[in-house]
């Protein structure tokens, strides 16, 4: 199994967390939207194969993710 973590950094974004967690798209059983206020930044926790469809808040935010980092799950 896999796993992905992907992290936007909204300092530098038009966008802000409250915006972008009114865009959200759901997601499969297990996954997890993560964020850190102070930060300024909204994440994602994913397992499996495939991602959900983020071109919407990628499109919101402006970018693709500054950190996006894959892990086997042992």
């Amino acid at each position: 199994m896999i796993a992905r973590i992907l992290i936007w950094g909204l300092h530098d974004s038009m966008t802000t967390l409250d915006e972008a967690r009114a865009h959200l798209p759901e997601l499969p059983e297990g996954d997890r939207w993560i964020s850190n206020e102070v930060q300024e930044r909204l994440g994602l926790v994913a397992f499996g194969d495939e991602l959900p469809d983020l071109t919407d808040l990628q499109r919101l935010i402006g970018k693709e993710p500054d950190v996006a980092e894959e892990f086997d799950v042992e």
